[in-house]
């Protein structure tokens, strides 16, 4: 059994609760070291919360296998804690930034998510924080079950996680993967729906081109023959299509996108040899990228270069889940009318439990395909704002499916209410937040207040 800072955390709690209790009922905001929200917030008087000292893992329970972290956390540290005693949590989304009671408060998903699903639907009990300053234990079970189940999506609207349990995944030292390519749309998601039952440990996807589709599959080892390693010079997703099969740590593994956030560091410049050397090593990761958007975005210099070559571009950043049967008509819509390349394809196993969460609601009797895409569209002509986000999420919709909201949304209000249950959440909103004291999810994700 390892526990640390457990004796503190009852201290640190009470006092944020007192802070809590003594602010205004005013807008308040979480302060913290990192976030990985991708759309640009105005400028309003929120007051400030500071939650950074909550980022410790308190303790693992190796013989039942479970962890319990605060929900400040960043998942490179909860990584580094765990794989100590021979473990990692159940899913651990893509970037070392992300906090677990972010990957729980937004969504969260990776390439062990066709087995266990999203993080919010490992966890089995959190405590929260409330706008009053009272904090309350959510099980799925308890009192608070609405709360448990409503918190997921909801983006610090309704509450903060600020502990929670959830069971944690044995590993071996190795990943050894197998990288397949298809042609066949139909087939690739065939073969995903077949797999979703398998026994291996990892599978995700990723889409270079129309017919250029390629399979990884992931399964732990004890041993290797060889390890990769594109923490530096060498970029993971340019070795999926030369590299049949290929091995890597569990840690370099968890962050393989890490590096190149993905590949969107190509529009950093810095996937050239020369400039990866100039950057260095330590600067080649997804916080020194959030670093450089957040100022580019202040500053626009994007914008500015564009408008001088006569361009208008469209930031086009989002997580879109689609039921697996109306998967192969949702890519040939993203190849067809938003050209947005590399795509990220990661299958999500859906639980009992899937349609019990309000506010990301998901078919139980369904396997998900998450797509991932990020990047800015350019074109000579000017459209309205947001005019491939509303293309994206109009077909989101007449495909059953559902996007994240970490990003820019441009829904009208009725239409947002109708996706995301107004009515589950006006009624969580009425117990837990009467007051208003936290923004609304519509102002919060559309508004972007």
């Amino acid at each position: 059994m390892y526990t640390a800072f457990a004796d503190s955390y009852p201290v640190r709690r009470d006092r944020l609760a007192q802070q809590m209790q003594s602010t205004a009922n005013a807008a308040v905001r979480l302060k913290k070291d990192t976030s990985n929200l991708f759309r640009d917030r105005i400028d309003g008087q929120n007051q400030e919360l500071s939650v950074r000292d909550f980022n410790h893992l308190l303790e693992i329970d190796i013989e039942n296998q479970t962890l319990v972290s605060e929900g400040m956390n960043p998942y490179g540290e909860l990584v580094d804690a765990t794989l100590q005693y021979g473990f990692m949590p159940m899913v651990v989304p893509q970037l070392n930034t992300i906090t677990i009671g972010g990957a729980v408060a937004g969504i969260g998903i990776e390439s062990t998510s066709f087995k266990f699903g999203l993080p919010h639907e490992t966890v089995t009990e959190m405590e929260v924080l409330l706008a009053d300053g009272s904090i309350v234990n959510c099980t799925p079970s308890n009192e608070h079950a609405d709360l448990y189940f409503g918190l997921p999506n909801s983006y610090g609207t309704l509450g903060y996680v600020l502990k929670l349990k959830t069971p944690a995944l044995p590993v071996k030292q190795f990943v050894k993967l197998n990288h397949k390519l298809y042609r066949d749309t139909e087939e690739f998601f065939g073969v995903i729906a077949a797999l979703r039952n398998s026994d291996i440990d990892f599978l995700d996807g990723s889409v270079f081109g129309r017919n250029e589709y390629y399979l990884t599959i992931g399964q732990f080892t004890d041993t290797a023959p060889f390890t990769s390693d594109y923490t530096y010079l060498d970029i993971y997703y340019k070795s999926i299509p030369e590299k049949e099969t290929d091995y890597l740590t569990v840690k370099d593994y968890i962050w393989r996108w890490d590096t190149d956030w993905f590949w969107c560091s190509k529009n950093l410049y810095v996937q050239n040899g020369f400039m990866r050397r100039l950057v260095g090593k330590k600067r080649l990761n997804s916080r020194t990228y959030t670093k450089v958007m957040r100022w580019n975005s202040k500053w626009g210099i994007t914008n500015f270069l564009n408008r001088m070559g006569g361009y208008h571009s469209e930031s086009v950043i989002q997580d879109i889940d689609i039921p697996i049967e109306n998967a192969t008509e949702f890519l040939d819509f993203l190849l067809r009318e938003i050209g947005v390349l590399p795509i990220w394809i990661c299958p999500v196993g859906t639980s009992d439990k899937s349609d019990q969460f309000p506010l990301f609601p998901m078919n139980p009797n369904s396997t998900y395909i998450n797509f991932g895409f990020w990047d800015s569209v350019k074109s000579r002509q000017k459209n309205p704002p947001g005019y491939l986000n509303r293309k994206i999420e109009r077909k989101t919709a007449d495909l059953g499916g559902i996007k994240s909201l970490y990003s820019d949304a441009y829904y009208e209000e009725d239409e947002f209410w109708t996706i995301y249950r107004s009515e589950n959440y006006w009624a969580l909103k009425e117990r837990y937040d009467p007051n208003g004291k936290f923004l609304n999810l519509y102002e919060k994700s559309v508004l972007r207040k």
